[in-house]
């Protein structure tokens, strides 16, 4: 995403002023063939249009019709190991950025690379948990919502983030486990399943369901756009009218 800098306004502001002035001198000499009268007249537009556009900028600012405030939301994404949590949480944070709002995306695998030494016990999760909460807290002061997908297979931890944060949206992603299998494209199931694997989450450790998810979306019956039509419908709807 860019963003124009100061100096870059200022620069295509006055390379406006100067097109639309010298646009006026053109247009008076032409009509009035004096070139004194033209350089006058372009002098005092840019002076009056400087002082008006300010003194207008500064009447709207004051009025509040008009004004659209998006409160940051926090979509989190939770579900079993491959059940589609991070597929179609990409694809709802690409739509979301469309909407021209300020949104971040979080996911598992990216923290854990940033901070590898993370273990996978419940008290480790639920520690995690919280860290990420405080980092979804962080930026939801500076007006950003996020996209956030992570297994936390923990009523507490998922209780921790919906205290934490404000409009926390739980996105349940609901798949049979044999789905998940089915997916398994990195093999952690049939790992996990030997006992190569501890606390993996749907083999050797347990996933609490969420009982009171937002939304509920059933991979086994919903594809991935289906999907993700109804949670940006639904964000839409309560949080970008």
């Amino acid at each position: 995403m860019y963003k124009d800098t100061n100096k870059r306004s200022l620069v295509k502001g006055f390379s406006w002023r100067v097109v639309a002035t010298t646009t006026t001198i053109i247009i008076v000499y032409v009509f009035f063939g004096r070139l004194d009268l033209a350089i006058a007249a372009g002098a005092l537009e840019w002076v009056a249009k400087i002082a008006l556009y300010w003194a207008h900028e500064r009447a709207w600012f004051k009025i509040k019709w008009g004004r659209k405030k998006i409160e940051p939301f926090n979509l989190w994404f939770t579900g079993l190991p491959l059940s589609g949590k991070t597929t179609i949480a990409n694809r709802v944070y690409e739509e979301l950025e469309k909407l021209d709002i300020p949104i971040e995306r979080l996911d598992s695998k990216d923290i854990r690379d940033v901070i590898p030494d993370i273990g996978y016990t419940r008290e480790d999760r639920n520690r995690h948990m919280h860290r990420i909460g405080h980092l979804i807290k962080t930026l939801q002061k500076n007006s950003v919502s996020t996209v956030a997908s992570f297994v936390s297979p923990y009523k507490e931890s998922r209780k921790a983030i919906r205290e934490m944060v404000q409009n926390n949206i739980v996105v349940y992603v609901k798949a049979d486990i044999e789905t998940c299998k089915k997916r398994d494209y990195k093999g952690v199931y049939e790992k996990a399943l030997k006992g190569e694997l501890e606390n993996f989450t749907g083999v050797n450790d347990v996933y609490e369901e969420p009982q009171h998810a937002e939304i509920m979306i059933d991979t086994d019956k919903l594809s991935v756009e289906e999907a993700v039509k109804t949670i940006v419908k639904f964000v839409k709807k309560k949080y970008v009218k």
